[in-house]
């Protein structure tokens, strides 16, 4: 997918939170993808931040699922915990053309939205803390800054502790 696509992605998700009547903002800054890097670019805590991650899970050897895993930046998905949680044998990082297929948008700009209905939204709680949530917009330029409480009643994710705090 190239970048091309991304603006289908963002366009798709403003006219959703438009309909919704989401409170939101737009920020502009220099392309980045990295959720450390960008966080400051947008003047968020990297707490606020919505890191979010493709996932292939397999399900016994015949049955393979996607999952939108969705963290907070200051903390690292714990695979295992996803693993538990859906009861499968396997989890692992989606590939790239695998979750840009998926998301929607390039790697770096994924959006703690599922669109495709194989992809399960999964959030961790943490991440529901802050009144906003910072996550590029379905491009490199361009980021959000959501109301948490609109993005929870919008996005209905799956809440479970899928995230451990990264070591300092």
């Amino acid at each position: 997918m190239t970048d091309e696509a991304a603006p289908g992605a963002y366009e798709r998700l403003v006219a959703l939170l438009d309909a919704h009547g989401a409170e939101y903002r737009l920020i502009n800054h220099a392309p980045e993808g990295r959720t450390e890097v960008v966080s400051p670019l947008r003047g968020n805590a990297l707490a606020e931040a919505a890191k979010c991650i493709v996932l292939m899970v397999k399900l016994g050897k015949k049955t393979t699922r996607h999952v939108l895993a969705v963290v907070p930046g200051d903390a690292r998905l714990d695979l295992g915990a996803v693993k538990a949680l859906l009861g499968a044998t396997y989890a692992a990082f989606a590939s790239a053309d695998v979750a840009e297929e998926l998301a929607g948008s390039v790697v770096g700009t994924v959006l703690p939205f599922a669109f495709d209905p194989r992809l399960e939204l999964i959030a961790d709680p943490a991440l529901l803390r802050h009144d906003t949530l910072y996550f590029n917009a379905g491009r490199l330029d361009r980021s959000m800054a959501l109301r948490t409480r609109d993005y929870v009643r919008i996005a209905r994710p799956r809440i479970e502790r899928i995230a451990e705090r990264r070591p300092d």
